[in-house]
């Protein structure tokens, strides 16, 4: 099979397919955090590298458990260092593509300080680069963030052209962008800003050529159904939502009342795993977590 066509069945997977995006996305400033809910304090870990070389210990556990596999799970979003890395002796994105999981990559490097409410990604200069070894790696597409903290009609703009400008970058290597204004859960004004950044992304979309086909990562929406025409747009792929801060339950009764909205979880995912548990315990929770997450994708109220 040429890698057009199996990019394009790829492109049929998630654009059709019934399932979730699974976020194994940390980076070094999330990382600890991720580690302690898992039971690995930092008292653990000496310097980066064993923090990275656990982390990945846990990826790991996680993709090679029986459950995840492209039954319920449509793709993974992964970091910079676990496309690098290896498991079961193959590239990751490679042993995922074996179990039906498509492949994403996070190619932002962190958020710049707060102006005008809103967080934007930090300049990434050498994503060209990154872009071209995650073509080399079989990855079929990326993840970005920003977030929006307050209702700021100037630093939402912003945020909005900064995704899409750097969308476009992505597109011209073969990739699929999931673009991320992540909108702050506990925001004063969330209903306001999920508003005007509705106005902005759609504006946005409009000006995509043929062929500029993107995805949307976006905060559950407290008006439930907002993005209704995101969601039928065009040149949208998929619509995921990210849990943001909210309990796996409270995050999928949410995500229940969003049509076609489709869950990219990442704490909400491994919530409730452990370093301790046997691999049995272990491989039971997740799949509880994996069933749940998929019902609430798939199965609407």
């Amino acid at each position: 099979m040429g890698s057009v066509d199996f990019n394009m069945s790829q492109l049929e997977k998630v654009k059709n397919g019934k399932g979730f995006i699974a976020a194994l996305d940390q980076s070094g400033g999330s990382t600890p955090k991720a580690l302690k809910l898992y039971g690995v304090n930092e008292d653990q870990y000496n310097n980066e590298d064993e923090m990275f070389d656990l982390v990945h210990e846990m990826r790991t556990r996680i993709v090679t458990s029986p459950s995840f596999t492209g039954e319920h799970i449509l793709g993974a979003i992964l970091f910079e260092q676990t496309m690098d890395r290896e498991v079961e002796g193959k590239y990751t994105a490679d042993y995922l593509i074996e179990k039906d999981v498509v492949p994403f990559l996070k190619v932002d490097k962190g958020l710049a300080d707060e102006e005008n409410g809103v967080q934007l990604m930090k300049d990434m200069p050498e994503l060209d680069a990154l872009l071209d070894r995650a073509n080399e790696r079989n990855i079929f597409g990326t993840k970005m963030r920003s977030v929006v903290n307050s209702f700021n009609e100037e630093g939402i703009k912003a945020v909005v052209d900064q995704q899409f400008e750097v969308g476009k970058q992505i597109l011209a290597k073969g990739l699929v962008p999931i673009i991320e204004p992540e909108v702050n859960i506990n925001s004063a004004d969330k209903k306001e800003i999920e508003t005007l950044l509705n106005k902005e992304i759609l504006a946005h979309l409009d000006d995509l050529s043929e062929g500029e086909e993107v995805m949307l990562k976006l905060t559950i929406p407290t008006e439930a159904n907002l993005y209704e025409d995101l969601v039928n747009h065009p040149r949208v792929i998929r619509v995921v939502a990210l849990s943001g801060g909210y309990s796996r339950d409270e995050a999928n009764e949410l995500l229940k009342k969003n049509n076609g909205i489709l869950a990219s979880f990442s704490r909400a995912l491994t919530e409730g795993l452990s370093a301790n548990q046997s691999d049995d315990e272990f491989n039971s929770d997740l799949k509880k977590s994996i069933e749940s997450i998929y019902d609430a994708s798939v199965n609407k109220n």
